[in-house]
């Protein structure tokens, strides 16, 4: 059941797999070379089926070969937003406990620190240079794939649910599997499908759901380095998929040039990770002749629901159940129902997740009784089973397509000796879907200013995470329990983004 044998098995030696922006293909049969090679240097290194090998990399194709060469000895690979502050990552190498961390040889120096966990730090570039690329070099390519289970784990992804502590679910073999080769028959994506791949290699939604429905069905993926709107149009003509979260798809349609390229071969445009724009879809159909579509998932459920290829009446709907998975609401009187129903959201099938790394305690909590995964999610499910998503139970942000809780920034304005109290919300945003906003009380003697908080944050939180506006002096609304009520700040600064446009 090993995820690496319904990546690249199924592939002619000669069939491309992977294009850089710069032109250079990679066949299936090179990159199974090179991913044995890579293989080889874990397994030198002393990595052993079920350790974990933690990364901070930048995107590149250096990304999947050590990723995948993970699945193939067996390992557990832990991949780090490259924007993370050192107290972050110091967190979070603990908390995993890999044999290896791998970063890019420009940023050895970067991860002196970890020395004191300790753990072992080796370099990786996109060229394959670095200790662990030329100790790859140098050995032949490991023949063998180890043998998993479904249930073992494939990857561990953190998210820190609503106490802003991190917790690694633990995502399995047949997760991955069983859910990309779902996407694949939704989406109905072939051999002949080219994908433009403009998202992050650190997140679930670039590294995963993207790379792995295109692979399990023999297609090709075309990478750019970075999300760039003008490289994205110089790389579209022949693509016919694209991937990306709402702030890609309003970028893309103000950039000239698109819409003209997009009608050349695209065929399917997926958004996701986050919550769709107002009129983005009419937009961009009207634009492309596409529709734009969406599916939703979780951290720790993987692709929940999708809405298929070539569906035209679904905008702010995020699709029906996949394949093997089951979905329902919880209804105000406690029963349960999957049609004509809304409440909180709970899945079972094949993409759920196994637990949270070490933490088995944490698994009530996630669980109704009869086992299943509580996604904290209010949704509507229709009379056809097609689900639209109305409200988060929980206080989670998405921004961009990355995941930011209110209780971790709140935490670090909270260490501020100035800070009185705060709280930190979301509201909507036009370009990132969701803008991260605080309200902040300051001590009676207090004399600091939006920037200089904003500038204090960025040294200890990944850029995504800064509030893109920090209110001073606003009134901190609370019920008659003192519980900051958020829906009220969300409503009260529901305009403030689109006001200042």
């Amino acid at each position: 059941m090993n995820l690496y044998h319904a990546l690249y098995d199924h592939y002619a030696a000669h069939h491309p797999v992977l294009e850089e922006h710069d032109g250079r293909i990679y066949t299936a049969g090179q990159m199974r070379a090179a991913i044995g090679s890579m293989a080889a240097a874990l397994a030198q290194c002393g990595v052993r089926p079920g350790m974990r090998v933690s990364f901070v990399l930048a995107k590149g194709p250096h990304v999947l070969r050590l990723a995948h060469a993970c699945l193939q000895v067996g390992a557990i690979f832990h991949p780090l937003n490259p924007s993370y502050t050192e107290q972050e990552v110091d967190y979070l190498v603990r908390d995993a406990d890999p044999a290896l961390v791998v970063c890019e040889p420009q940023e050895r120096g970067r991860f002196e620190f970890l020395r004191s966990v300790p753990v072992e730090i080796m370099t990786l570039d996109a060229e394959g240079k670095g200790s662990l690329g030329d100790l790859a070099a140098s050995l032949a390519p490991l023949e063998c794939v180890a043998t998993v289970g479904p249930r073992d784990t494939a990857a561990i992804l953190y998210t820190s649910g609503t106490t802003g502590k991190p917790k690694g679910a633990q995502i399995t073999h047949g997760n991955l599997t069983d859910s990309a080769r779902a996407l694949a028959e939704v989406w109905s994506v072939t051999a002949d499908d080219v994908l433009l791949h403009m998202l992050p290699m650190f997140h679930a939604h670039g590294l995963l759901t993207a790379v792995n429905t295109m692979l399990v069905a023999g297609g090709r993926v075309r990478m750019v380095p970075v999300f760039d709107p003008e490289e994205v149009v110089r790389a579209l003509p022949s693509s016919t998929v694209i991937m990306g979260v709402p702030t890609h798809y309003a970028r893309l349609l103000r950039t000239p040039g698109f819409a003209e390229a997009a009608r050349a071969s695209l065929r399917l445009a997926v958004s996701g990770s986050a919550p769709m724009l107002e009129g983005l879809a009419q937009a961009f159909r009207e634009a492309t002749g596409v529709a734009l579509i969406e599916r939703y998932g979780a951290t720790e459920s993987a692709i929940v629901t999708a809405v298929p290829a070539g569906t035209t009446d679904r905008a702010g709907w995020v699709g029906w159940a996949l394949p093997g998975v089951e979905i329902r609401v919880r209804q105000s009187d406690g029963s349960c129902a999957d049609r004509n129903a809304i409440g909180p959201l709970e899945v079972r099938g094949h993409n759920i997740f196994t637990g949270y790394w070490r933490r088995p305690d944490l698994l009530q909590d996630a669980f109704t009784e009869d086992g299943w995964f509580i996604t904290g999610d209010v949704a509507e499910i229709d009379a056809t089973g097609c689900v639209r998503l109305l409200d988060r139970t929980k206080d989670l942000i998405i921004s961009g397509g990355l995941n930011v809780y209110p209780s971790e920034v709140e935490a670090a304005l909270n260490r501020m000796g100035e800070v009185a109290e705060c709280a930190v919300f979301g509201v909507p945003h036009p370009d990132f879907g969701e803008g991260v906003t605080a309200v902040v009380e300051l001590e009676a003697s207090a004399e600091i200013d939006e920037h200089a908080l904003i500038e204090r944050l960025k040294q200890v939180l990944a850029g995504y995470k800064v509030p893109k506006r920090i209110l001073i002096g606003e009134p901190i609304p609370r019920n008659a329990m003192g519980k900051v009520q958020k829906a009220v700040l969300r409503d009260r600064y529901r305009a403030l983004y689109s006001a200042s446009k």
